[in-house]
């Protein structure tokens, strides 16, 4: 044993009123500075978590609205597609209203002839 150790055996400590009172307000001091830690600690892991919930949301809605848009083009394209098939349509209408036309398809596609016609047919 060193001279400190035979010094540390020699001090005894005080035990009065006011050393109780100091060691008391110290311990209570501890118990709150640990129950504020506990409390930040937890305080930041919630925050952590909750960020991380809103940054997930925010990026799956973004995967989302890219999806929806590129939808969008696609459906708009193929709207413009079908109304130029309907304006194509609507001619054609117009076109079987009138008798000669549909006596120039019936000729075309039938191979019927008009008065005084010959029809040949051509290999392609």
């Amino acid at each position: 044993m060193g001279a400190l150790d035979k010094e540390k055996k020699k001090i005894s400590q005080i035990d009065s009123p006011y050393v109780q009172y100091q060691e008391k307000r110290t311990q209570s001091f501890e118990r709150k500075r640990l129950g504020l830690k506990r409390r930040l600690v937890f305080f930041m892991l919630f925050a952590v978590v909750t960020t991380g919930i809103v940054l997930a949301t925010l990026y799956s809605q973004k995967s989302a609205l890219k999806d929806k848009e590129a939808q969008k083009q696609e459906l708009k394209e193929q709207l413009s597609s079908l109304q130029k098939e309907e304006e194509r349509l609507k001619e054609e209408i117009v076109k079987l209203n009138d008798d000669e036309y549909i006596a120039k398809l019936a000729r075309k596609e039938y191979f019927l002839s008009d008065d005084g016609e010959i029809i040949f047919n051509l290999p392609e």
